[in-house]
């Protein structure tokens, strides 16, 4: 009986929680501490990309943030899945179709180039961005929601992810995250098959 009393009690508390569940993805270069007394999060510059998921249960989520661009303070007042950039670096990403296998193509025409690079710079000029049209454009020490489902998949900067199966039958909701210098370099290295080569 205690243990049906205990376990009933565990399901009413997970119940209460996850109705007002913010799930928060941390990025950072340096690790990054939770400071769950004071709500702070700090995080130092490093190397390579840190990730740390916060679950926190909460009608308005206040934090502050101490990162390598300085002190920041931010609001979450809606339930949902949010991240949060912590770098010195701005974060941007879209919603991605991982189910469908796309076929990659050895050689591009210039045309299909010029679009390419004409799109990539468009998304680090922050134009076209909106939550409708599922892109982010995210600064340092920002934070912002990227969804209602709480399991929502992110694939972070760096990551090597390509596919995802379907769960019952749907497709997984996946958002791909690069830092901006990432999509500069490769606007670089797109640019770089645009020069002619010069005839031998």
């Amino acid at each position: 009986m205690r243990n049906s009393a205990a376990i009933l009690f565990a399901l009413v508390l997970f119940s209460s929680c996850s109705g007002g569940l913010k799930r928060i993805y941390v990025m950072s270069k340096g690790p990054a501490q939770y400071d769950e007394a004071a709500k702070t999060i700090t995080a130092k510059d490093g190397n390579g990309h840190e990730e740390k998921v916060l679950n926190i249960s909460s009608a308005e989520v206040a934090l502050k943030l101490n990162g390598p661009t300085g002190e920041a303070s931010i609001n979450l007042k809606e339930n949902g899945l949010y991240l949060l950039n912590i770098k010195n670096d701005t974060i941007i990403g879209s919603l991605q179709n991982y189910v469908s296998t796309k076929k990659q193509k050895d050689m591009m025409s210039q045309d299909e180039l010029k679009v390419k690079i004409d799109s990539l710079q468009q998304l680090v000029a922050a134009k076209n961005v909106s939550a409708a049209n599922h892109n982010f454009f995210i600064l340092p020490n920002q934070a912002v929601k990227i969804t209602d489902n709480l399991d929502a998949i992110i694939v972070g900067p760096f990551h090597q992810m390509t596919t995802a199966e379907k769960v019952d039958g749907k497709a997984p909701e996946v958002y791909r995250f690069y830092s901006i210098r990432e999509i500069r370099e490769t606007i670089t290295k797109l640019e770089g098959f645009t020069i002619a080569q010069p005839a031998k």
